[in-house]
């Protein structure tokens, strides 16, 4: 390593010791007890950051273990490890720093050249529980039912095209990660709880209603959550997913001619979540991660086409089978929010990792599919802004 012009030292007290910027990229659910640890042999003056995915329990060890003589400028990269910081979300957020600390940490940050955004640390967990909670849910709760079924999603007829190659996409792309980015968020973050529990809550109404027959009552749910996100006049999308990238774009096995309807109760259980919050995502899109900016996207793309929509109710009302399909991404989602509600770490890494490991054969594909949709949608809205 030192051909390289690396020293790599023994522990965290010696890095600790001898650094003027430190940075814990520890796992939310350790971080207490990392500081706890290393924090009393900070260097005096240093400046202590955190990579931690939920701020409020990260910010307090660092106020409890580290020396009053130190700086606390924290940050977090709001993109998995497999996305480039380049022009990616990092949040800049100052604890407690003198100005002259402050301006050499965000210096030392722009080496990442990331698009900075300075938060408070309360305003940071506040957005990534509206961007992320529900998000992550739906996407994990798919490869969960894929798996309690016992088949994969690209032998499944009800995702071969379109927006449910996204779907797939972003779910491989989350289980090719590890579960403690996903798990220290859900559970750590009592705001990210808050919004667990509406999804959860609005999917088990439209499930109900769907299974009971209740056509009157889910339509006028489903359009009034419409109305209140996109708006009466839905012309005008703000995500662009282009029709084109999202047949291209496809792990799928079966034929085209072979394709079922499908209901995309996730995406009509997100909706009615916003509407039920009050909460436009829009607003947030100044933070957002790539999961959310799809999972955003096939939303809109959905509730902005009248035709497919329209379709999507008539499935999730009518059709047998659909519903019988939703019935365990229903046991799914349900099963999630009981584990994320008990806060058991240890039942989500087992569910987690059990999925993961069904849906392995076409995780690495599924990540570098998510990557060129990702890459491609950026494309297209970068072109469509300059044509302005």
């Amino acid at each position: 390593h030192k051909d390289l012009g690396l020293n790599i030292l023994r522990d965290g007290y010696a890095v600790s010791r001898r650094s003027d910027l430190i940075i814990y990229s520890v796992p939310a659910v350790v971080i207490n007890s990392a500081v706890e640890k290393y924090g009393r042999a900070t260097k005096v003056g240093a400046i202590v950051a955190g990579q931690t995915s939920v701020k409020t329990p990260e910010v307090q060890a660092f106020l409890e273990h580290l020396p009053d003589d130190t700086h606390i400028v924290t940050c977090h990269s709001m993109h998995g490890p497999n996305i480039s910081t380049r022009g990616q979300p990092l949040a800049i957020i100052r604890v407690r720093s003198s100005d002259e600390h402050y301006e050499r940490a965000v210096h030392a940050l722009e080496a990442l050249e990331s698009r900075m955004i300075f938060l408070t640390y309360e305003e940071h967990d506040r957005i990534t529980a509206d961007t992320q909670a529900a998000t992550h849910l739906s996407f994990i709760s798919l490869g969960t039912a894929w798996s309690l079924q016992g088949y994969h999603p690209w032998l499944n007829p009800q995702f071969i095209s379109g927006i449910n190659n996204v779907k797939v996409a972003m779910a491989l792309r989350i289980y090719a990660s590890k579960w403690h980015v996903y798990a220290g968020l859900a559970i750590m973050n009592p705001l990210a709880k808050r919004q667990i529990s509406c999804y959860v809550e609005s999917m088990t109404t439209l499930y109900k209603w769907m299974v009971a027959g209740n056509r009157q009552e889910f339509r006028t749910l489903i359009h009034d959550a419409a109305d209140f996100v996109f708006g009466r006049d839905r012309s005008h999308k703000k995500i662009m997913l282009d029709d084109d990238v999202l047949q291209q774009l496809s792990l799928s096995q079966v034929p085209d001619e072979m394709s079922r309807p499908n209901s995309h109760l996730s995406l009509l259980s997100a909706a009615v979540c916003w509407y039920k919050m009050r909460m436009s995502p829009y607003d947030n899109l100044v933070c957002q991660t790539p999961p959310f900016r799809m999972w955003l996207g096939i939303v809109e793309y959905l509730f902005c086409d009248h035709e497919m929509l329209e379709q999507s109710i008539e499935t999730a009302l009518e059709d047998r089978y659909t519903q019988a399909e939703d019935l365990v991404f229903y046991t799914a989602v349900t099963g999630w929010g009981q584990c994320i509600e008990l806060g058991s770490f240890d039942g989500y890494r087992e569910r987690f990792e059990k999925t993961a490991e069904f849906l392995r054969p076409k995780l690495e594909q599924g990540k570098d599919l998510s990557t060129m949709i990702l890459k491609k949608l950026t494309n297209g809205e970068a072109q469509a802004s300059m044509n302005k």
